[in-house]
């Protein structure tokens, strides 16, 4: 290779070093970019709707949002966190009955195999191991510590909001300034890239939004019926876990079986049954109805993805592993395998 060749290679290497030190900004960046491209989304919906220009569908966007905030906050927040308070404060009742329940089958069995001496020093371990050091200084080491994750995490969340912002008010400027970044005869096939990364993330977001409302709704009817305490609580953390896929669903089952528990343990099986149900209905009938438009990914790679970009970004990377599969599968796609792939085999073919 030439020497200007030779300089593009170690340019290229160190920036890839310098995004690898600073990849936390850049999932951040990525998250104010998945926050800008659902905006841009309301912003086209309204246009095509209303027929208006970009500058009023963004205002009408913007002000929509905010009285849906203002109504959240004034019908739906306030009986939520009082049901979520009696569900939190009901979380460790559950535990000690499940404790013991368990207590009593361990009982049982060592009676039946070990006699009456194993069960008393089995019950000296269990109540040894139950009791806290420092209860005092433990419980303020991590109030403490509660308190400065979420401050970080509030101000990492403002300023995600603010940057989502400022890409919806100019999306294509912003667009710009990253094809500007390529070389000047990939810019205009880049810039096809974005675009097609862009709708991906738009028919995502979109059906995510339909079968999380799905998945919350049939939540709050099946567990209404089951007569389950705290429906509003369990059936809106329903459907917000429902965007982290595969795990979220298997979070959102713990709270109502915890309450389930309360009134009998097979009440809490059934709890189980219908949750189960309730995913298998929106993997298999919500999910390809209402995502026909959806990048398609195989459950193996999106479990892959997840475990990837949770180590490598942490939990955020977890809540984002989706839109990021989504995003990549479109580059490989255009990029490494029409654009690499496809004439590098043309040109072995032709000798």
């Amino acid at each position: 290779m030439k020497f200007g060749q030779w300089i593009g290679v170690i340019a290229t290497a160190a920036a890839l070093l310098l995004l690898w030190h600073l990849r936390e900004v850049v999932i951040h960046l990525f998250a104010a970019v998945v926050l800008a491209m659902a905006l841009c989304t309301l912003v086209g919906v309204v246009q095509r709707r209303l027929g208006c220009g970009r500058p009023q569908a963004l205002l009408l966007s913007l002000l929509g949002l905010l009285v849906l905030l203002l109504v959240a906050l004034a019908a739906v927040v306030p009986p939520f966190v009082e049901q979520f308070q009696q569900l939190v404060q009901q979380l460790p009742t559950a535990a000690e009955r499940a404790a013991g329940l368990l207590r009593q089958l361990l009982d049982q069995s060592n009676r039946m195999l070990y006699g009456q001496q194993a069960v008393q020093w089995l019950q000296q371990s269990w109540g040894a191991a139950g009791t806290a050091t420092d209860p005092v200084g433990s419980g303020l080491r991590g109030l403490l510590g509660v308190a400065g994750n979420l401050g970080g995490g509030l101000i990492q969340l403002l300023l995600v909001v603010a940057v989502s912002l400022m890409i919806a008010v100019q999306p294509t400027a912003y667009r710009e300034v990253a094809v500007l970044l390529a070389p000047s005869f990939y810019r205009r096939r880049l810039r096809q890239v974005l675009l097609q990364c862009g709708e991906a993330l738009s028919s995502w977001m979109g059906g995510v939004l339909i079968s999380s409302l799905c998945v919350a709704l049939l939540a709050g009817i099946g567990l209404s019926l089951l007569g389950v305490k705290l429906v509003v609580a369990n059936a809106l953390l329903a459907g917000l876990l429902n965007v982290i896929p595969n795990i979220g669903p298997t979070l959102s089952t713990v709270f109502p079986m915890s309450v389930a528990l309360l009134v009998s343990p097979w009440k809490a099986l059934a709890v189980l049954g219908l949750y189960v149900l309730v995913q298998n209905l929106e993997s298999y009938v919500i999910t390809p109805s209402v995502m026909h438009h959806q990048v398609k990914l195989l459950p193996g790679l999106t479990l892959a993805a997840q475990l990837l970009f949770t180590v490598l970004f942490g939990p955020l990377g977890l809540l984002l592993a989706l839109p990021l599969a989504v995003c990549l599968q479109v580059v490989i796609r255009e990029v490494l395998i029409r654009d690499v792939l496809d004439p590098w085999q043309r040109q072995g073919a032709n000798p």
